[in-house]
């Protein structure tokens, strides 16, 4: 009889591999036999430790969302000021914030397939919240969405773009859009 080997982080190098896959494929190439392969784990693994490629993949976005809701919160730490609010957004958006295209082609994935999926909508609805709540720090509520969604606008025209925003360009949307200090 054959021992079994002892894997007990196997199920999150698992959801780590289905991450990286989904950046490299998308959720329309992500499969089965990809993930297994990423992760270096018999393909019934995936089986045993996910009910469903759906499960394994709702699993990936909430832990890449988690670990991005770090990142953003981390980056407004030092914020004190209405100047220094202004720097540290254009920084985000200018892409000066620790996410690299893979992280925004994970999210803009997750965004496709919430549309599809609405069990997903929960993923995004607590990401965009918990952006939220760190932009309230300094803003109220419904300036906290505007500027959450200016963000998200940006970067994706940034992302998308042939020809780079320039920062400058990218500060006065900000400085406009957040107003004067209160």
């Amino acid at each position: 009889m054959a021992t079994r080997r002892h894997d007990p982080n196997r199920k999150d190098r698992i959801v780590d591999a289905a991450i990286g896959v989904i950046a490299e494929h998308g959720v329309a190439g992500t499969t089965h036999r990809l993930i297994a392969a990423a992760a270096d784990v018999p393909l019934g693994s995936l089986t045993y430790h996910f009910s469903s490629l759906e499960d394994l993949r709702a699993q990936a976005f909430q832990r890449h969302a988690e670990r991005m809701s770090v990142v953003y919160e981390s980056h407004f730490l030092h914020v004190h000021t209405h100047e220094a609010l202004v720097d540290a957004i254009t920084d985000l958006i200018h892409g000066d914030a620790g996410a690299d295209t893979a992280d925004w082609a994970i999210a803009y994935e997750l965004y496709l397939a919430a549309l599809r999926d609405p069990a997903l909508r929960t993923v995004t609805e607590t990401w965009m919240r918990t952006s939220r709540a760190v932009l309230e720090r300094f803003v109220d509520p419904t300036t906290a969405r505007g500027v959450d969604a200016l963000i998200e606008g940006l970067v994706m025209h940034k992302t998308l773009s042939t020809a780079p925003v320039p920062r400058e360009q990218i500060r006065v949307i900000v400085e406009r859009t957040l107003g004067a200090p209160q």
